[in-house]
Formats: structure tokens, C-alpha cells, sequence
């Protein structure tokens, strides 16, 4: 394990003793940020819905010396987040410097093409359970003493783009709500940032092949 936390840290800064937990580590952005940080020398926690597919992927990060653990679990289930975070808890000691809300998924339609059904599954997977799991691991990251939180939002909800509308509103609030708790968790030393990337080739964009957008906005800067 030395080796390679050593080899990928190398010239840069150390995590070595920190905590993580990132939501739906197994595919795309959120598996290439577990490894960047188990790399970097932290104890990482990650949860998938697919646990064949989380268990090819902890083999991986185990033959190259990664601290990665898992639970099984859909965020968009209230009671399995619960779950998720009394599992963090026990596994970390009651503290967690690092939370990765990552998790998300896309229904491409017009507007008037989704069911009540894609409209609730989308906003619970993408924007409900980021907000109850900040609410969940509130106390964790304030005893950590010095925490962090990365929302993955999109540009989806700063620009619009042809790619849905619920998909741009999920990301649209996250935005927001990176801000507020910016403000709110800041005199319990919890540090709140966002990431909102383009178009990225991973599981999620698989058969889109151009995402178009509408020049004709006020774009505010994150």
C-alpha cells in the first residue's frame, strides 16, 4: 500500500489519514475521484446500486493498494442513505473529512414527454439525496474539525443545454445550495465547494453525441 499511495502522491500533497466517503464511485467522474484521493493516501467509502459492479472494482483498487470500502445501496431511497451514513459512521469513528456528493442520473426527453414516475426518481436520486445526506453527515464533518464538501453539479445548470429539463434543475439547485451551506457551515470549519464540468465521456452521456446549448443567457459564474 506504501508504493502506491507514494507513487500517486508523489510531488503533491499527502491524505493520509483522512476519511472519504463519494456516492457513486464505481463508473465516471465519481470512480476516477476515488481513486485520485485513495491515491493521495485517504480511507475512502463509496456506494453503488450494482454490487457485482462494486465488487469488480474494489479488486482493482486492492491489487493497487487502495483503502476502499463500500456499501450497497440506491440513494434514491431514504431509509438505504440512512443506512449508508450509520455505515460511514461506524467504519470512520464518528468523523468524516471529506464528502463527494457525486451521485446522478439523466432521463433525456422534451419536457412534456416525462411521467410523474421520471420526475420523482430523477429529483430524489439527483437533488434529494445530496441534500439529506449533507443533513445526515452534518455531525461528522463538524467533529472532523476541518471537512470538505464537493458538490459534482454540471453546466446543465448554469447554460441550457438540450438534455433535459429535470436533469438541469436538479443541478441548477445543487449550485445554490453550495452556496448556502458555504455560508452556513463555515463557523463549523466545513468547507463547501461545487464542480460544474461539460460534456464528459462517461457512462451517463453513452449515445449522445452533441450536446447543444442556448447562447442567449446572463450566465452566472460559480
Amino acid at each position: 500500500m506504501a508504493s502506491a499511495v507514494a507513487s500517486g502522491a508523489a510531488g503533491r500533497w499527502s491524505l493520509h489519514g483522512k476519511t472519504a466517503l463519494v456516492t457513486g464511485g464505481t463508473r465516471g467522474i465519481g470512480r476516477a475521484v476515488v481513486e485520485e484521493l485513495a491515491s493521495l493516501g485517504a480511507s475512502v467509502h463509496t456506494c453503488s446500486r450494482k454490487e457485482a459492479e462494486l465488487g469488480e472494482r474494489l479488486k482493482e483498487w486492492e491489487a493497487r493498494g487502495f483503502r476502499v470500502t463500500f456499501s450497497v445501496c440506491d440513494l434514491s431511497a431514504r431509509d438505504q442513505r440512512e443506512r449508508l451514513i450509520r455505515d460511514v459512521d461506524d467504519r470512520f469513528g464518528g468523523k468524516l473529512d471529506i464528502l463527494v456528493n457525486n451521485v446522478g442520473t439523466n432521463i433525456r426527453k422534451p419536457t412534456t414527454a416525462y411521467s410523474a414516475e421520471e420526475y420523482s426518481f430523477m429529483m430524489a436520486t439527483n437533488l434529494e439525496s445530496t441534500y439529506h445526506l449533507c443533513q445526515l453527515v452534518h455531525p461528522l464533518l463538524k467533529a472532523s474539525g476541518s471537512s470538505s464538501i464537493v458538490f459534482i453539479s454540471s453546466i446543465a445548470g448554469i447554460v441550457a443545454l438540450y438534455s433535459g429539463t429535470i436533469y438541469a434543475m436538479t443541478k441548477g439547485a445543487i449550485n445554490q445550495l453550495t452556496k448556502n451551506l458555504a455560508c452556513e457551515w463555515a463557523k463549523d470549519n466545513i468547507r463547501t465547494n461545487c464542480v460544474a464540468p461539460g460534456y464528459i465521456l462517461t457512462s451517463l452521456t453513452e449515445g449522445v453525441s452533441v450536446l447543444y446549448y442556448c447562447p442567449n443567457l446572463l450566465c452566472l459564474t460559480i
